[in-house]
């Protein structure tokens, strides 16, 4: 009986997810016309203002940020065969993290040494929150799916506890902690470019970026180049041979999830030190589930996840601007539009890849006929 055929890289982390796009692109196109627009002019507003300005594009890659995030977060936990879905919780843990650092030391302590600290404390709290639902399952037998989907929603209430209780300041009604010293600030890209003499539109986009792309050299080392990505790896694909091989399972699995939440943590770095300057109570605002889709249209590399990161992040900014420029095409109508490229660029991923597969194979066998 023939070997299924393993379709390569070029394939299945570039192709296959640009055919599934394509395809998302005509059926949100199809919707658009039937409400009574024209898709090429959506398409056109859409990408303009995504990318026509360097104001729409720092916006896109600002939202992009926070993806690669979330997205590394998902990819590091299934390649250990678990499926993290509390990557809002996390990102919360983190935002929370960055604000009581900030809060405590932001104020004494200069840039230089409050940003690092800032960063360890984003990527602890969330490496913290993920580490609980990962023991449980490890040593208790709980479902990873949901204990994360639990941990969520503690996570929104200590949140929403601290900043009413203990954060917000005096005599405000607003829930919100106090502002953050300056130190406690991510500089901004148009920040870093008066400082160098240029001079660059204002945008949220800040280093936060060149970090989540360091995290994406970093997660591509540990999966594919380290001995301890190799046993997380191996038990995601076969949590029994890994045993007998000498790696414990249960260890594996508190060390993905670990890593998993601090990636997720981070987003409080963007949103919280880079964009905001306090802490909020929605600033994660969804990025937590919207870094699945990423993930899995990024076939779960690193690499994917950039291309995937951007696509959103275009989609957020462009949808911002089809909202208000087409009169009539409502917010919710451009998230059904973003809904059915998550679907089909996403969900229908594994439907496709048979196609290829044969298509592939046939031309691999056409050359050595």
């Amino acid at each position: 009986m023939s070997q299924p055929l393993t379709l390569p890289r070029w394939i299945d982390i570039g192709l296959l997810p640009l055919w599934n796009l394509a395809i998302a692109l005509v059926v949100a196109g199809l919707v658009v016309l039937v409400i009574g627009h024209s898709p090429w002019q959506a398409l056109t507003v859409l990408l303009n203002g995504a990318l026509g300005s360097v104001r729409g594009l720092g916006y896109s890659l600002y939202y992009a940020t926070t993806f690669i995030f979330t997205g590394l977060a998902v990819a590091v936990a299934i390649h250990a065969g678990l499926f993290n879905i509390g990557g809002e919780g996390q990102a919360t843990l983190g935002g929370v993290g960055v604000a009581l650092v900030a809060l405590w030391l932001g104020a004494k302590l200069p840039a230089v040494v409050m940003l690092p600290l800032l960063v360890i404390a984003s990527a602890f709290f969330g490496m913290l929150w993920a580490a609980l639902p990962a023991y449980l399952q490890a040593w208790r037998g709980s479902h990873i799916v949901i204990t994360t989907i639990m941990f969520n929603f503690l996570a929104a209430g200590l949140n929403g506890y601290l900043l009413v209780n203990w954060l917000r300041p005096a005599g405000s009604m607003a829930v919100e902690s106090a502002e953050f010293a300056e130190s406690a600030r991510m500089p901004a890209l148009h920040q870093i470019a008066a400082a160098l003499g240029y001079e660059l539109p204002s945008s949220p986009l800040n280093l936060s970026l060149v970090i989540a792309l360091i995290a994406c050299v970093l997660v591509g080392w540990f999966l594919w180049r380290s001995a301890a990505g190799y046993a997380v790896r191996a038990v995601g694909s076969a949590p029994r041979a890994a045993h007998y091989a000498g790696i414990r399972p249960r260890a594996q699995v508190l060390i993905a999830m670990a890593i998993s939440g601090a990636l997720a943590g981070m987003v409080g770095i963007n949103e919280i030190s880079g964009v905001q300057g306090k802490l909020t109570l929605d600033f994660v605002a969804g990025a937590g589930f919207t870094g699945i889709a990423v993930s899995l249209m990024g076939r779960n590399h690193p690499v994917g996840i950039i291309l995937a990161s951007l696509l959103f992040g275009v989609l957020y900014q462009g949808g911002v601007e089809v909202s208000f420029e087409l009169q009539g095409f409502s917010r919710e109508m451009v998230v059904t539009a973003q809904g059915l490229i998550v679907l089909f660029s996403g969900a229908m991923a594994t439907v496709s890849a048979p196609l290829f597969a044969r298509i592939y194979a046939a031309i691999k066998g056409g050359r050595h006929g």
